[in-house]
């Protein structure tokens, strides 16, 4: 007796793997998509209906993309694995647009271009993201770096984890960011004393930290405007 579905229970005109051979991956639907990132579905439920339910709960593929392994689990036959599957697949989708080639790299010159860059890492996330961006002798963006994920309200960082980042990315200086999902960019006492403990640690190893920026949905605020570095 069969345990799982799979694409090929769906007749053959219908089968997202066929319809891709024949008519291109752009003809495929999101449904199709997820059904072959999938491949398997589970005791009755074809993987189209294991795509459909993920669609339907978190809206469309930009949804399924922002929804943490947890999330994602809560369906009904989505695994870890599968969801790992998932998450993998659109990183890779997302890290593709990302691409930036042979374009010059952007230079990083006011608080407003550092948000620019993060802003839609940032966006909705439900816990605290510290992010490292690293520079070069010319404050232009060599890469960005994610360090921690903490808490609604707490962010665990270390030094060694911050700046390991960035001698391995040859990084003249850096720039640290993470974000406040209360909405509120004020910098907590701990947000201060740990700005405070990266510059010191910064100045051992000669790597300058050029700002620590808080960023929100609508708003932030730079520790260094603040004159808080």
């Amino acid at each position: 007796m069969k345990n799982s579905f799979t694409v090929h229970d769906l007749p053959l005109s219908e089968r997202p793997r066929e319809r891709l051979f024949k008519l291109g991956s752009e003809a495929l639907s999101a449904q199709e998509v997820l059904a072959l990132i999938l491949g398997r579905g589970i005791k009755d439920e074809s993987v189209m209906v294991t795509s459909q339910k993920l669609l339907s709960r978190f809206g469309n593929l930009k949804g399924v993309a922002n929804a943490s392994l947890e999330e994602l689990t809560q369906t009904r036959g989505i695994g870890p694995a599968k969801a790992a599957q998932i998450k993998a697949a659109l990183e890779l989708s997302k890290r593709l647009e990302a691409d930036v080639g042979e374009k010059p790299k952007p230079m990083l010159k006011s608080p407003e271009d550092v948000v620019a860059v993060v802003k839609s890492r940032l966006k909705g996330k439900k816990k605290e993201h510290f992010l490292v961006i690293c520079l070069d002798t010319r404050n232009r963006f060599i890469n960005c770096k994610p360090v921690s994920i903490g808490s609604l309200d707490t962010s665990i960082v270390h030094p060694r984890e911050v700046f390991k980042e960035a001698v391995s990315s040859s990084a003249a200086s850096v720039i640290f960011v993470h974000n406040h999902p209360s909405g509120d960019p004020e910098p907590s006492k701990e947000d201060i004393e740990l700005t405070k403990r990266l510059v010191k640690a910064g100045e051992i190893i000669g790597i300058d930290v050029l700002d620590h920026i808080i960023v929100c949905d609508k708003s932030y605020l730079s520790l260094k405007a603040k004159n808080l570095l």
